[in-house]
């Protein structure tokens, strides 16, 4: 009851005010020196349950400021909250103190590959003997060399002269064994406690290189779907293959690699004949392979097969080398690692 004759009492009052106190202005009457602001007052009404409560004897104007100042301490806030999650991400960055390098060529140019460094390149042995040949004489290395065999004929069939797409393919099945045979090694030395002789670095180099034969051709023949699904194919089933054959005879793996690399010196040397005779185009050499074989700024496509073919010849020689150890009735620890044979 107290409530509601309270507010009767208040509209009564507020009615008979003059319009001027009802103002939104701040002033002061002209007549009155000192006079003190005339102040518009904020009467919200609840619900007669609650009865009637004073919110607020602020002015407007007052009001306005106050919400003004809030909003620019609140955005002052989002701002140094970006600030700070902005500095965050730099320091997230720059944090394990492995910012990217700044590399340079021997010209000054900068260098602008990361699947490889300048220290990384090198210039192939072209004199190297491309007709070398270890004939089979044990079962074991007949097995690898019929092996091999047998293989070519579906990939004759399928690419028949398409050289580029062969190249292609033949990489991404090339760079396996090294990786297997360096892997497993590594696993080796772990659990003998004992040194590799060098091995594993240079069976991981030999994948690397296949790899980047693949990074080369990619740039000169462009895979179609069905290619890359016959790589998903190929590879799956040839890296189980290979991994179970090098733990059951690494001498058989190896002498099967040297096999593979014979073939891929005879796949070049055809890709250059068709080159030779205009069947294919002898286009600029890809940049890639220019800086990874300090190849010339002018050198075309069959600068590449050729340098390519030299590192095939190499991997030759590293992988029946490799064997030959194991015949021998050692282990590749007991003979220093070709390292940077290239």
């Amino acid at each position: 009851m107290t409530t509601r004759v309270a507010t009767t009492i208040v509209r009564s009052v507020t009615r008979q005010t003059s319009p001027r106190l009802l103002s939104t202005a701040t002033g002061t009457s002209p007549g009155l020196v000192g006079a003190e602001p005339a102040v518009a007052t904020w009467w919200i009404m609840s619900a007669p349950v609650f009865g009637a409560r004073n919110a607020s004897t602020m002015t407007l104007a007052e009001k306005e400021q106050k919400e003004q100042k809030e909003e620019a301490v609140g955005g002052g806030a989002g701002a140094t909250a970006a600030a700070a999650g902005a500095q965050k991400g730099k320091e997230v960055a720059s944090y394990w103190g492995v910012p990217p390098s700044r590399l340079t060529k021997e010209d000054g140019s900068e260098w602008k590959w990361n699947c490889f460094r300048p220290w990384e390149t090198y210039e192939a042995d072209l004199s190297i003997d491309l007709k070398k040949h270890h004939v089979p004489k044990t079962f074991l290395d007949k097995f690898a060399y019929w092996t091999v065999k047998s293989l070519r004929l579906p990939t004759d069939i399928f690419f028949q002269r398409r050289y580029g797409c062969r190249a292609m393919m033949l990489e991404t099945v090339a760079a396996v064994p090294g990786m297997v045979g360096g892997m497993l090694l590594h696993c080796k030395s772990l659990r003998r406690f004992e040194p590799s002789g060098g091995w594993i670095k240079a069976l991981l180099e030999e994948a690397e290189n296949e790899r980047m034969h693949l990074m080369t051709f990619m740039e000169v023949a462009k895979p179609k779907w069905y290619e890359r699904a016959l790589v998903f194919a190929v590879q799956g089933i040839f890296f189980n293959a290979y991994f179970v054959a090098y733990l059951a005879s690494p001498k058989l793996a190896h002498r099967i690699t040297g096999y593979l690399e014979e073939e891929a010196i005879h796949s070049y040397t055809e890709f250059l004949k068709e080159l030779d005779a205009g069947n294919i185009e002898n286009v600029k050499a890809p940049a890639i392979a220019i800086d990874y074989w300090r190849l010339p700024a002018n050198s075309t496509l069959r600068d590449v097969v050729m340098v390519v073919r030299a590192d095939e010849a190499h991997h030759r020689d590293v992988n029946h080398f490799a064997s030959d150890i194991h015949y021998q009735g050692l282990e590749l620890k007991d003979s220093p690692a070709p390292i940077g044979y290239h």
